[in-house]
């Protein structure tokens, strides 16, 4: 999109560092449309099954290259009226680095990685009925491998680089917003160590009444406050642009996570309004004002934003693992489709309905409201005249009877269902997906038209801070997100039945990972052990067995 020649106008750029691209957009200020951005996308390596890892150092040269592009673009004279930056980013993404050298002392674990199962079952064997729920009077959240703090205990453990800077007390935590600011405020050379309240909220460390680290969790966990940032709110001055950065001197006044992000993008700034993001998982958010709703149905409470020195606003939060991931896998695995943003709609528009097939993509489990991580992907109803077009189809579907589940806990745990639903995301441009949604939740379906709700969110942070203050987000001044509405077409009982059903594929998906054996009992010594006489044999068994678990507790600790 090119720039409008307006020489005065006030500008606002925003970092937008998701967990496949990272870009940079400029807004002009109280409008929608971005004028300027340009997209760079960023490498996940899976050194194993369920694990997801991203290169700290690549995000950063992503978002040097996405500000240089865009710079360059724009000239000299629109290029100096940009007065301030946002950042947003994917979330409880992890990174532990050198606040001496700058270096990063392990790849960032990504959000959706599932390596700390293991510290996540000792937890619960630990807590009084294995309650998920047993810690989210403290952070508003369950136990559960997707957050940050079973990301850095996992790092704690078995990084011998972090554990060498825990030693010299040179190691410094962030999530991926904390690490972009504090590399473009300065990094060895002062660098700024903060991170915003929705950030925070995600780390499982975080005092969800309180909005400061809590010191219960964080002697349960053993993590020093020391590693861990500075908590501030989402909208307020925390540093200027530093020498090596392009837009060297501007201010820095804006930082959400992207579903919060999105939250505010698309204007849900009242009690009871809520937006779905679709992209590859999939983020519902409610908005529940400044009270904490505690969830009693699976879903997370977490704060929606704080605009500096006013209140927080709080939101309930139902999170999809996988979503556009599903269509992916359809296309790369298994070959079904060429172009997930081509094909997708057309071939699934080729059968009326899924033939009764459903689709459980649960690849790394179940996340709300279930959070089941024993969970993993079925397919299911297939007969002799089911085809591919019936199972992209059932993909999507899948997409929607998520959201559903959802849907129904936030019913629930509020007790007034949602009236409309607003979304955004890759996945929406889908005209087939979002009439699904409408079709299975019952309710309309509200597209923004904007693609870059979730920048423009933090544009809208940015420019309200104090000492700043170009945007009124309040004010109807501001233009409208142009909309498109998708309204039901199925009948409740239609709905309903379609619903009973997936709920008994969901009951199929569970249970099927099971934990590993202990690698104790698969070591060399155990084969060694079994030449020896039975009840010798038995003695030393149970003898290591118990070693072993002690270790383990030990580990867990």
């Amino acid at each position: 999109m090119s720039p409008k020649n307006d020489q005065d106008e006030r500008l606002i750029g925003v970092i937008d560092a998701g967990t496949r691209t990272v870009q940079f957009c400029v807004f002009r200020t109280s409008h929608t449309k971005e004028i300027a951005k340009h997209t760079i996308d960023i490498t996940t390596a899976v050194p194993q099954e369920g694990w997801s890892e991203q290169d700290p150092k690549e995000i950063l040269n992503a978002v040097k290259s996405c500000m240089e592009i865009v710079v360059n673009g724009l000239g000299a004279d629109l290029v100096k009226n940009i007065v301030t930056l946002g950042i947003t980013n994917q979330r409880e993404t992890t990174i532990l680095w050198d606040k001496t050298t700058g270096e990063p002392l392990h790849n960032a674990i990504v959000w959706n990685d599932i390596r700390t199962d293991s510290t996540v079952d000792k937890i619960l064997a630990k807590v009084p009925d294995q309650n998920t729920n047993y810690f989210s009077k403290h952070c508003g959240l369950p136990i559960s491998p997707y957050f940050s703090a079973f990301k850095i205990k996992w790092l704690m453990h078995y990084s011998p680089h972090v554990k060498k800077a825990l030693k010299t007390n040179t190691c410094l935590f962030g999530t991926v917003d904390t690490w972009i600011l504090w590399n473009l405020t300065g990094g060895v050379h002062n660098g700024k160590h903060y991170t915003d309240v929705t950030n925070a909220s995600r780390t499982f460390l975080m005092n969800i009444e309180l909005l400061n680290w809590d010191p219960y969790l964080l002697r349960y966990f053993n993590i020093p406050e020391s590693i861990l940032p500075e908590i501030k709110s989402s909208s307020e001055i925390y540093g200027k642009v530093g020498d090596d950065w392009p837009l060297k001197g501007v201010t820095i006044s804006g930082i959400l996570g992207n579903q919060q992000s999105s939250l505010l993008g698309q204007r849900c700034l009242k009690e009871g309004q809520a937006k779905n993001t679709y992209r590859s998982g999939c983020f519902l958010l409610y908005n529940t004002g400044n009270q904490r709703v505690l969830s009693t149905h699976g879903l997370v409470t977490t704060v929606a934003y704080k605009l500096g020195d006013e209140p927080a606003v709080y939101a309930l939060e139902g999170s999809v693992a996988v979503a556009g991931t599903a269509v992916k896998w359809l296309r790369d695995n298994m070959g079904f489709l060429k172009d997930v943003s081509k094909d997708t709609e057309s071939l699934a528009k080729e059968v009326f309905n899924t033939g009764d097939v459903y689709f459980v993509p649960a690849f790394k489990g179940l996340y709300a409201p279930y959070w089941r991580k024993d969970a993993r992907g079925i397919i299911c109803g297939l007969t002799a005249f089911s085809t591919k077009q019936h199972i992209i189809r059932a993909a999507l579907e899948a997409v929607c009877f998520q959201t559903r589940d959802i849907l129904e806990a936030m019913n629930k745990d509020c007790g007034i269902p949602l009236s409309k639903l607003r979304v955004d995301g890759k996945m929406s441009e889908n005209d087939l997906l979002m009439q699904l949604q409408a079709d299975i939740s019952g309710i309309p379906v509200i597209r923004a038209e904007s693609e870059d709700i979730t920048a423009l969110g933090a544009a809208m942070a940015a420019g309200a801070a104090k000492g700043i203050e170009i945007w009124d987000i309040r004010s109807g001044e501001a233009e409208l997100v142009p909309i498109h509405t998708f309204l039901p077409t199925s009948t409740t009982n239609e709905r309903d039945a379609r619903y009973k059903k997936w709920k008994m594929a969901v009951q199929r998906s569970l249970g099927w990972a099971v934990p590993k054996k202990s690698n104790v009992m698969t070591e060399e010594r155990y084969r060694m052990l079994s030449s020896l006489p039975g009840c010798l044999y038995l003695i030393i068994s149970f003898g290591m067995l118990a070693l072993s678990e002690f270790l383990q507790e030990l580990e867990g600790s």
